[in-house]
């Protein structure tokens, strides 16, 4: 691909937003990718960009941070460089002035835009004393957001900061960590030495000295009996820092090998911000064997896992803040089992990883601006991100609603001879893969050529019966089939459908329907494209979880489609059960569909017949006869069956 990556600081200035541009400049032009940065001239530039051409442009410093640049280029100028390079895709890193702007000439040029979401800009304005333009930034970073094609939020915390203001499309996309650089063998015994020669167990802190940092509160550890602060970094708070903790060792800013060797020196590290999306120190501090001590608010409370390797304390509770720190300082045993934990936690979290998940979020941001431009043509609103992640809860009483898709018909991937899995039953098994709770029941009551009216007039009662706490509905293709479609109506029963369930307080997981890439398929492009419409708005209204299939690309490729031409394979069915399990909130559900793909190659055994004889002519006769191919089938699990839990595993293995 080629990517155009607009940051809105830079080189020579070092930051969390510089350092992670840099990560991906590296691991795109080792997976072959060509890239563009844009950014504010702040100095020369020595450092290695790995082929990346650089367009850097004029800026003047923010007065109170002087630090931080910003560019006024016009929308023109950045446009002219964008069209110069050609890119696939635009990268905003997080984006506020100049991410604005070149997000404005991306649009003008329809250029698919991915936001990274990485400094809460609305937090450092009440931090910097100037609330009357909290709103006004607040509002600023809701439509910044909005226009891109799709927001990358680092931690469960900021997603939901974006969702209160409004943004759609968000995916969670988190941080690296050169876990070669920062490790536990990094320690040096002559540099503890030099900062604690008394032998004091070393407290300290990395990052900016600013006040949306809130490094007064440290504060609290000043006079901690045994210990010594030593605080890593500079910044506009640094001279008042020194005044308040003369005690305390200022070592200025390091990076590199000095970075790593005093992150590694350390015995506690302590972050006390409460605005951090992210906090990558967080995570080098972890790769570097130090146990963490940290704010229970924001980014931490996705990198620290309390009582295992480090501690949250309660937002602002300064006591709180000193006891989970005495508590490790003055405990050994536990610090190094804490240590060994916080290690081992960060394996696996490489950049070279997260680049690759960005390269699929580039490719579904690609995919999401073909299907804005065909819906702006047809005065739709712009489909969901697929797969947002929206978990709601713990769920253990699933049903399963809707016709042949969710009946499963061509997945007999691993079944008995005449029967069939699907999409349901695979998303039943992950989220009960997933349950520490027990015991997990799920119930199909999907039947092939089923319409909407059928699941209003039979599964619907039945469900209800049930008193499930989760219910998915994918319904409506055999609607659209029809020669003629009253699409007011059709939708009306859909909304009443999802009222119904949703009155009980259960969660509803609605899908949007979709079409395989036929030539035939256009002919019903824009009735389902306009049925997917109203899907997102009764989603939206309900207070449905969506899954949106239509902006799922890969759907469309027919290696995925049986051959009576209008089922799924077993891959398909994989496909979806795996973006289902995502927009609930399984973990790591991306990562096991490509191990589930590799691990069970498809069986499908070849079937007898044309096409024609085999799956068109008796459609056709049924049509004729007013008969459907669902006629006289019962669903396949009309009542639940129970199905083993993670923690059913656990008490298992412990009896």
């Amino acid at each position: 691909m080629r990517v155009a990556l607009l940051a809105e600081s830079f080189l020579p200035h070092m930051n969390g937003v510089t350092g992670s541009v840099l990560h991906v400049l590296r691991h795109l032009a080792e997976a072959g990718h060509e890239t563009l940065v844009i950014a504010p001239k702040a100095g020369d530039v020595t450092a290695d960009l790995h082929g990346a051409r650089a367009e850097l442009l004029r800026s003047v410093p923010l007065p109170s941070y002087p630090e931080v640049r910003v560019v006024f280029a016009r929308a023109a100028r950045l446009g002219a460089l964008l069209r110069d390079f050609d890119p696939d895709v635009v990268h905003l890193a997080s984006p506020f002035v100049l991410g604005w702007q070149g997000l404005a000439a991306a649009d003008a040029l329809k250029i698919p835009s991915v936001a990274i979401y990485q400094t809460d800009v609305v937090a450092y304005a009440q931090k910097y004393g100037v609330p009357h333009a909290t709103a006004l930034v607040a509002g600023h970073v809701a439509r910044l957001h909005r226009r891109a094609t799709l927001t990358l939020a680092p931690s469960s915390a900021s997603t939901r900061q974006l969702e209160g203001l409004g943004v759609d499309r968000i995916r969670r996309w988190g941080r690296g960590v050169d876990a070669v650089r920062f490790a536990p063998e990094h320690r040096d015994a002559a540099w503890r030495d030099a900062v604690a020669p008394g032998g004091e167990r070393i407290v300290g802190y990395v990052g900016r000295l600013a006040p949306e940092k809130q490094v007064d509160d440290l504060r609290a550890l000043a006079d901690l009996p045994g210990t010594r602060l030593v605080i890593v970094g500079d910044g506009p708070s640094r001279p008042a820092l020194e005044r308040a903790f003369p005690d305390a060792v200022f070592t200025g800013h390091l990076s590199g090998a000095a970075l790593a060797q005093a992150l590694a020196g350390f015995d506690v590290f302590v972050h006390p911000g409460e605005s951090e999306t992210f906090g990558q120190t967080i995570q080098e501090a972890l790769a570097s064997g130090v146990p963490v001590v940290a704010t229970g608010v924001g980014g931490p409370l996705d990198l620290v896992r309390s009582s295992v390797d480090g501690w949250l304390y309660r937002p602002g509770d300064l006591d709180d803040l000193r006891a989970r720190v005495a508590d490790l300082v003055g405990d050994d045993a536990k610090r190094r089992a804490f240590a060994r934990a916080a290690r081992n936690g960060v394996q696996g979290r490489t950049w070279e990883a997260l680049t690759c998940d960005l390269v699929g979020h580039y490719e579904d941001a690609v995919a999401l601006r073909r299907i804005d431009d065909s819906l702006l043509r047809r005065g739709g609103p712009r489909p969901a991100a697929p797969a947002a992640s929206r978990a709601r809860g713990r769920w253990t009483r699933y049903v399963a609603l809707g016709d042949s898709l969710t009946e499963g018909l061509c997945d007999a991937s691993r079944m008995p001879a005449g029967q069939f899995r699907g999409w349901a039953d695979r998303l039943a098994e992950l989220l009960a893969h997933t349950s520490d709770a027990g015991p997990f029941r799920y119930a199909n009551l999907a039947v092939r050529s089923r319409r909407v009216r059928h699941v209003i007039d039979e599964q619907i009662p039945d469900a209800l019966a049930l008193e499930p706490d989760l219910v998915s509905i994918l319904i409506g293709a055999n609607d659209l089939l029809a020669p003629t479609v009253v699409m007011p109506a059709l939708v009306a029963e859909v909304e009443s459908a999802v009222r119904a369930v949703r009155r009980t307080g259960a969660d509803v997981l609605l899908v949007t329907t979709f079409l395989p890439r036929r030539p035939a398929a256009r002919l019903l492009a824009r009735r389902f494209a306009t049925y997917n419409v109203h899907l997102r708005r009764i989603a939206h209204e309900q207070g449905a979880i969506l899954l949106d299939l239509e902006a799922v690309a890969d759907l469309g490729e027919l290696p995925l489609w049986a051959d009576d031409l209008v089922h799924l394979r077993s891959s398909g069915h994989r496909l979806i059960a795996y973006r289902a399990a995502e927009a609930l909130g399984v973990p790591d559900a991306r990562a096991l569909l490509d191990l589930d793909e590799a691990l069970h190659a498809d069986t499908d055994e070849a079937p007898r017949g044309t096409w024609l004889t085999r799956d068109a002519l008796p459609w056709v006769w049924r049509r004729v006869r007013g008969r459907t191919a669902g006629d006289g089938i019962r669903a396949k699990h009309a009542g639940y069956v129970e199905l083993p839990t993670r923690g059913d595993r656990q008490r298992a293995r412990t009896t």
